[in-house]
């Protein structure tokens, strides 16, 4: 029986993903699905790397299964399929939760008050810390709008200059005086719309900071490319420079 814990202990670590864990990972998104036969084998050679690279742990009871860190890993490699896997270096474990899971949040006011709260969440990331996730979240059919792995996983890549703020570490080519401004200006104009209660079509989690517009723009991007081309075309621009990777020639339907 083929088992992740018999690949760390020879060459045989190297070997493919099986098809019977790698073939129902890949048809959890249509955008890994449209790839042409290339850009699979790189994805699923990258998603095996990252299952060795990284740990996975079960919390709260939870028992692991090799098709359920298939299929994390696959999703987070989505995002760092043209970049490296050195993209997602300074942190080592995956956590899951069977379920929501609670944090304790602490927040000071403009007037120095410390507000601490608890609050149930589906995933987290911790800079140089753990992604959560919670699996019966990473599980669910998916509403063509949000996919937690792939929102946790670019918080991952935003925070590795530093707290996560909707500036990822920008490769050359790319302007950060451009994308500031650009990213800026489509977040302010996007919390003006659900201010005034017009209608937007992205998750309007994303109003709750810059750090989260850029989590759930890059959830879109990948979801729903034409309506990211559509209603944010600067911001699609960017997306598909920091990506190296143009979902709308995967799926221009």
């Amino acid at each position: 029986m083929w088992r992740w814990n018999d690949l760390w202990q020879s060459v045989a670590r190297r070997q493919a993903i099986p098809d019977n864990l790698w073939l129902p990972a890949l048809a959890q998104l249509p955008y890994c699905q449209a790839l042409d036969q290339h850009a699979q084998a790189r994805l699923r050679e990258l998603t095996n790397s990252f299952v060795h690279a990284k740990t996975f742990e079960g919390a709260a009871g939870l028992i692991l299964t090799d098709a359920m860190r298939v299929r994390i890993a696959m999703q987070a490699c989505v995002l760092i399929l043209n970049l490296d896997l050195s993209s997602y270096d300074g942190w080592q474990a995956v956590i899951l939760y069977p379920g929501d899971f609670r944090v304790d949040k602490e927040e000071v006011d403009e007037t120095g008050v410390v507000h601490r709260w608890q609050e149930d969440l589906s995933g987290e990331a911790w800079e140089q810390g753990p992604v959560i996730l919670s699996w019966d979240t990473v599980a669910a059919p998916s509403d063509g709008r949000t996919n937690i792995v792939l929102h946790e996983f670019a918080h991952k890549l935003d925070m590795r200059n530093g707290r996560a703020d909707g500036l990822p570490l920008l490769p050359k080519g790319i302007s950060i005086k451009d994308w500031a401004r650009d990213f800026e200006a489509a977040y302010l104009a996007f919390c003006h719309r659900l201010d005034h209660d017009q209608p937007v079509r992205i998750d309007d989690y994303a109003a709750e900071s810059p750090a989260e517009f850029f989590a759930v723009l890059s959830e879109a991007f990948f979801l729903s490319p034409k309506i990211v081309q559509a209603d944010f075309p600067k911001l699609y621009r960017h997306l598909t420079a920091f990506y190296l990777q143009d979902p709308l020639l995967v799926m221009p339907g």
